[in-house]
């Protein structure tokens, strides 16, 4: 039963900042274009899933090992794939992802029309007299 009291100590995050203050623009700017993957309409910098903490733990721990922006969202993306991304890149598997809301629009347009013609092509009830 005493190694379990131990478990919520080593589940404590570090939010104190870098002293360098470009190291901490850089992790904070991470940190809010990363999905949270359990939330996932929050970014990790939101979150307070497990997760989420120790995705910000990951990216910490790189920030100060000196590793570029582009080496970590790899890191990241290879790691859980480009949904854990805000932006994803464009490429073949994300297309239906960027163009699907403008397809949205098509269709419903499409729809509209097509009600449109079919009612003007029907005859007016007149009403007796």
């Amino acid at each position: 039963m005493l190694p379990l009291l131990g478990l919520p100590v080593m589940a404590v995050e570090d939010r104190t900042p870098f002293a360098d203050a470009v190291l901490e623009q850089r992790y904070q700017a991470l940190i809010r274009e990363t999905r949270c993957l359990v939330c996932q309409n929050q970014t990790i910098a939101d979150s307070n899933a497990p997760l989420a903490a120790d995705l910000r733990r990951q990216i910490r721990q790189q920030v100060a090992d000196g590793a570029s922006d582009a080496d970590i969202v790899n890191y990241l993306v290879t790691r859980y794939g480009d949904f854990v991304l805000y932006r994803p890149p464009m490429k073949p598997t994300t297309w239906l992802l960027w163009s699907g809301p403008a397809l949205l629009v098509l269709i419903g347009l499409l729809v509209f029309a097509r009600v449109i013609y079919v009612r003007s092509r029907q005859p007016l009830d007149e009403e007796p007299a």
